[in-house]
């Protein structure tokens, strides 16, 4: 038998085992809880082709891994109320080998947002314009934060070509450390965020997508199309709760050398957290309030 049989084999026994422990640590009436938890083993089976389900797709939440615990209601309770690992069970000083293979397998769907990237026809599809900041590649992105800052004179002449100046409002999109984060939160987000800004008679200028791009380059974009407010939606660094968490950065004013206090932040747009047509209305209410205050940042009261 290879090695990669022998691997395989040991995943299939865990995922087994994973299931059966499901099943013996459900409670006999605790509604949701148990509903959730009984999909577990459905999730270990095999499809049509022979493949292994996704190990990161089990819900840690409603997956109790401790045998006959003494307070079986406190314990279902913290594991709803926080994503952290809690109640993970052990095998003697050592995590159980369930823990370890998720451990691993969330690890490695954080290392995949950060090191991947947004799909090229992405920006096309939601008709912005395409620019790229002057890193070169994701590795140059990772190293040298300093030229995801910036854009070349052939990127800004691509912006002067195919974008309005003197826009009230100039949203701007970068897969930031989490491509997932866009690709997730995009598709519902945007089109509240345009609705909200339409239902309040706010001037939107043309969708800008940025590749390899960090916060401040909305300040170099505000420096160009001369916007009232700027708003980047990026992605935030992956951990191992989410790798799919966005965050809206808006500045009124923005130009080069704008500081930090300056920006308004929103955070956490995910399906755990905040939910991507929620966080479009949200934002689109803030705008506003920016806009009718002339600051934000520290400043906006």
């Amino acid at each position: 038998m290879s090695l990669e049989d022998n691997i395989r084999l040991i995943v299939e026994q865990v995922l087994g085992e994973l299931g059966r422990e499901s099943n013996s640590t459900l409670p006999q009436n605790s509604g949701n809880l148990a509903t959730q938890t009984q999909r577990g083993p459905a999730e270990t089976k095999e499809d049509a082709e022979g493949v292994l389900a996704d190990l990161a797709k089990v819900d840690l939440q409603r997956y109790l891994q401790v045998p006959e615990p003494l307070n079986k209601a406190l314990y279902e309770e913290m594991k709803l109320s926080t994503p952290a690992r809690i109640g993970v069970w052990r095998c003697g000083p050592r995590p159980l080998t369930t823990t370890l293979l998720r451990f691993r397998a969330d690890h490695a769907v954080a290392q995949d947002s950060v090191l991947g990237e947004v799909p090229e026809a992405f920006p096309e599809k939601y008709q912005m314009v395409s620019v790229q900041s002057m890193c070169s590649s994701k590795d140059e992105y990772l190293t040298r934060p300093d030229l995801g800052r910036k854009l070349d004179e052939q990127n800004l002449d691509i912006l002067r070509k195919n974008c309005p100046r003197g826009a009230q409002v100039q949203l701007i999109v970068s897969g930031g450390l989490s491509s997932k984060a866009v690709e997730a939160n995009i598709p519902n987000l945007l089109p509240a965020l345009l609705q909200g800004l339409e239902s309040q008679g706010v001037k939107v200028g043309k969708t800008i997508f940025v590749k390899h791009g960090r916060v401040a380059i909305m300040d170099v974009i505000g420096d160009v199309l001369k916007p009232e407010v700027a708003l980047i939606l990026i992605g935030e660094r992956p951990g191992l709760g989410t790798a799919e968490s966005m965050s809206a950065y808006m500045g009124y004013n923005p130009r080069v050398g704008m500081v930090e206090s300056e920006r308004t932040v929103i955070s956490n747009i995910h399906q755990g957290g905040i939910p991507a047509a929620e966080a479009g209305a949200h934002l689109a209410t803030v705008l506003k309030k920016i806009l009718d205050a002339k600051s934000s940042g520290v400043n906006l009261e």
